[in-house]
């Protein structure tokens, strides 16, 4: 079953520009790996200073082969230097409304997804 992956930047003040860079940098060959289905950055509309990337990946193997590919790793390496935090990203799987809704089942306990 695929996962969404979704994570929140804030970038120094001053680097707002350098990080917008390294994030449209890394967003074509990540959308060009064999097990994304959908990688989309993002920008605040009511804070031009705050971004996000939403993805989706076909399984763990996918999203933990794309941590290790040298675009992102070069990305994560930039951001250390660009970013007010380290990146944290939330694994999620959808569970109401829409396609792609999931279901208890195997993977899961009491509707949480397990690490």
């Amino acid at each position: 079953m695929s996962f969404h992956f979704i994570v929140r930047f804030e970038p120094l003040p001053g680097k707002e520009a350098a990080f917008r860079d390294e994030l449209l940098r890394v967003n074509g060959p990540s959308r060009a790996e064999p097990g994304c289905l959908s990688f989309e950055v993002f920008e605040s509309l009511r804070d031009p200073s705050v971004f996000a990337v939403y993805s989706e990946w076909i399984d763990d193997a996918s999203f933990d082969l794309h941590a290790s590919l040298p675009h992102t790793v070069r990305f994560l390496a930039a951001a250390e230097t660009l970013l007010t935090h380290s990146v944290q990203g939330l694994r999620l799987r959808h569970i109401g409304g829409g396609a792609g809704a999931g279901r208890l089942g195997e993977g899961t306990r009491s509707g949480q997804q397990l690490a």
